[in-house]
């Protein structure tokens, strides 16, 4: 009986993740825009509240939704990731796959960013600006920004208004997350003066400057990442002739 309950329980998760997603599907939920609580999502789809945290949990593994404690549950993008889409969990040398991923990046988001600036609106702009302050604020404060980041980078695409980035955005969450792992703590500074570039360019239709701004923030990190690429190379051809 306990395994059964346990299907079942496990069963209901996923059709509540499932009408949770379509939920914010329908309503027109923003990157960045906040669920409602606990209890308002226990009653809107008639469950437990025990419930409506496991299929949190499960769109938060997505892409889908972050969780900023003491303030909610928020949208973090409406293109759900598969588990590891990319198939990158099994590589080893995470540095490689790191720069690896920044020269795709710096194939896609300079374009990415030159077609936001073309296309966005006024209050994409002005939205724009909010989720990089957001990235500014936990800097400052010390604290962990990557959410913060990715979320930044994903409305970028949305600002694009260009229906195939949509599916490229796995490439460049995983990358994000991946890249910011390894460099954060070199590029505080620069992270928040090439965000406000790229904004600012975006924010003023300048197609070329955004461009420029977003290919100089992924040549910024790709140097951190090739740094650290040689110091690991470095120790462990050290460690093979020792």
């Amino acid at each position: 009986m306990g395994e059964l309950s346990s299907i079942k329980t496990r069963a209901l998760t996923e059709r509540i993740e499932e009408k949770l997603f379509q939920y914010i599907l329908d309503e027109g939920l923003l990157i960045g825009a906040k669920l409602p609580n606990e209890y308002q999502l226990a009653d809107l789809f008639d469950v437990g509240r025990g419930t409506i945290r496991e299929a949190v949990k499960l769109l938060v593994s997505r892409g889908v939704l972050h969780v900023k404690h003491g303030s909610g549950t928020y949208v973090s993008s409406t293109t759900p990731l598969r588990e590891d889409p990319l198939g990158l969990k099994a590589v080893e040398d995470k540095i490689q796959l790191a720069l690896d991923l920044t020269d795709v990046r710096m194939m896609l988001e300079p374009t990415i960013a030159e077609m936001a600036a073309l296309n966005r609106t006024d209050e994409e702009a002005a939205l724009l600006k909010v989720y990089s302050d957001a990235v500014r604020k936990k800097i400052e404060a010390g604290q962990d920004y990557l959410n913060e980041d990715v979320i930044f980078h994903s409305y970028i695409a949305k600002c694009s208004h260009n229906m195939v980035v949509a599916p490229l955005m796995p490439i460049i969450d995983a990358a994000v997350i991946l890249i910011a792992n390894i460099t954060r703590k070199e590029l505080l500074e620069a992270t928040i003066e090439t965000h406000d570039q790229v904004v600012n360019c975006i924010a003023e239709w300048d197609s070329m400057g955004a461009r420029a701004a977003m290919s100089m923030h992924l040549a910024l990190n790709r140097n951190v990442i090739k740094q650290e690429y040689k110091k690991a190379h470095k120790q462990q051809s050290l460690s093979e002739n020792a």
